[in-house]
């Protein structure tokens, strides 16, 4: 064999070998630790979070952003604080699987500064390593901002949010000593209610009903939201029941009830969901399924997902029954099953049998996910958004504190509410895949740039703070109230340096 040819084979051998190396990875592109880059709320010092988060976009050394995962240990992350010798962070590197990354990580001590360093082949990476200037407070540090604007600006919060001002469009005013013993009356016997004041940046409640045990998501918000930013005096009561309460027309006397979960054909004051508030508050803690976990385990490349639509649940509603039904019509369509039968257990017999729980990062095998009310709005809907499969919605009075801002056609294929359509839908979402897929990763960015923990924190102070203002009577705290403790931090204590600057302040009087 000639030199010439045994050389043409080796580059050949060598050219396949490195397309193995780095499958679905564009020719000759491969991260350029110059050109890469890196945002993100979680490399600003102000900006306190439960789980605090940045993104990495891999980019080539030609500037084209990488659109296929360059392997999940590309880069590797590194916290430290220069004065401390062991820092108590938790890092996680999300591989998002479209040449982007997302980096979490959660703070167990509060730090005078960090240095986040981002590493690819050991070089540090765009403007890595960055340094945060402290304190950098973690989420049980107790050190409110006392401005509110400072803080909204430091969250970097939009200046409204459009459901917010429908929602309050209707009040001209709110009176706390009129609603302190008007909504107890009609509601507090037959609903489970709390009544909330914030005094002094300090909560107070008191429980009307029997079922008061998701009282604990709003007490966790409230005290989250107290311990980074100081809120207005207000006094407001929330209802910890599914279905929204005010079914009162605007020509009548309207009172202001908050809840997770709002309605067409009731007032209520919309806040985003106990469950998607819990899994903000608890990421990286006790819950697996939040906003950021599940943008890393979004299943298989859209060609190699399932074309079935599937769905998994409980019998909380009529429609999921047929959905079944029309699944075992249609097994090559519709892939749906009930794991739980509670509310229509006397036709367990004709829907049944019951399948095991399928781990919800598992629904993104497939193409189509398909979304229908339970005893009110399904509050997986902003998971299944982040996800990219393509999310087939019920038409629905029910909605959360986002639905408004979604686009059918846009953000995700309709279905009429009785589901007659649905068949004739996955059959369009097959016939046109392409623009399928451009649905799908439209509700993905969407779910990115409004659903993370920053926005929902950002959501609930502007509804404290815009309630607040309709006020006409001072806010009290109320004869049952009790106040709602802060939890102790014993074990990584830290000193608030606005705490000290009072302090000083006062000394000096």
């Amino acid at each position: 064999m000639s030199l010439r040819l045994s050389l043409w084979l080796l580059l050949f051998c060598l050219g396949m070998f490195r397309h193995k190396l780095l499958p679905g990875v564009q020719a000759d592109s491969v991260p350029s630790a110059a050109k890469t880059l890196v945002w993100g709320p979680g490399l600003e010092a102000n900006i306190v979070l439960p789980a605090r988060f940045f993104y990495v976009q891999a980019v080539d050394s030609s500037g084209r952003n990488l659109t296929t995962s360059p392997g999940e240990k590309t880069f590797e992350v590194k916290i430290v604080s220069p004065v401390e010798q062991f820092t108590r962070i938790w890092i996680q590197v999300l591989d998002r699987q479209d040449g982007s990354f997302l980096v979490r990580y959660r703070m167990y001590a509060t730090y005078t500064d960090i240095h986040i360093h981002i590493l690819l082949n050991n070089k540090h990476i765009a403007k890595s390593p960055f340094i945060l200037e402290g304190p950098v407070y973690h989420e049980g540090c107790d050190c409110p901002q006392p401005s509110g604007s400072v803080w909204e600006a430091h969250m970097h919060c939009p200046q409204s949010f459009p459901q917010i001002d429908r929602d309050l469009a209707i009040y001209a005013s709110v009176d706390p000593d009129r609603n302190a013993q008007e909504i107890p009356q009609r509601f507090g016997q037959r609903q489970s209610l709390c009544h909330y004041t914030v005094k002094d940046n300090k909560v107070y409640v008191q429980t009307f009903g029997e079922h008061v045990g998701f009282r604990i998501f709003m007490d966790a918000i409230l005290l989250s939201l107290t311990r980074k930013v100081r809120l207005p005096d207000l006094e407001f009561f929330v209802n910890l029941g599914d279905w929204p309460l005010e079914k009162r027309k605007p020509t009548e006397k309207i009172q202001p009830i908050f809840s997770w979960c709002g309605s067409n054909n009731t007032r209520d004051i919309v806040m985003p969901t106990y469950d998607l508030t819990e899994s903000v508050l608890e990421t990286m803690g006790r819950v697996s399924l939040d906003m950021m976990s599940v943008q890393a385990n979004t299943g298989p490349p859209w060609p190699e997902k399932n074309a079935t639509a599937f769905w998994r649940g409980r019998d909380s509603r009529q429609e999921r029954l047929e959905l079944v039904k029309l699944s075992r019509a249609q097994p090559n369509t519709i892939d749906a099953a009930f794991t739980n039968f509670f509310f229509f257990k006397h036709d367990e017999s004709l829907y049944g049998p019951l399948v095991k729980h399928v781990s919800f990062f598992d629904f993104f095998k497939y193409k189509y996910q398909i979304n229908i009310d339970g005893t009110v709005a399904a509050y997986r809907l902003p998971y299944l958004l982040a996800g990219d499969s393509v999310v087939l919605k019920q038409d629905s009075s029910y909605y959360e504190h986002f639905y408004n801002e979604l686009q059918p056609w846009e953000h995700y294929i309709p279905i009429r509410a009785d589901l007659g359509d649905l068949l004739e839908k996955i059959q369009w979402a097959r016939d046109h895949d392409e623009e399928a897929k451009k649905i799908a990763l439209a509700g993905q960015q969407f779910a990115r740039n409004y659903l993370m923990g920053n926005r929902i924190f950002c959501y609930y102070y502007k509804l404290f703070q815009e309630y607040a203002k309709l006020q006409v009577t001072e806010p009290k705290i109320r004869e049952g109230m009790e106040l709602v403790e802060q939890p102790s931090d014993d074990l990584f204590p830290c000193y608030c340096h606005r705490t000290s600057l009072r302090d000083s302040a006062k000394d000096e009087l």
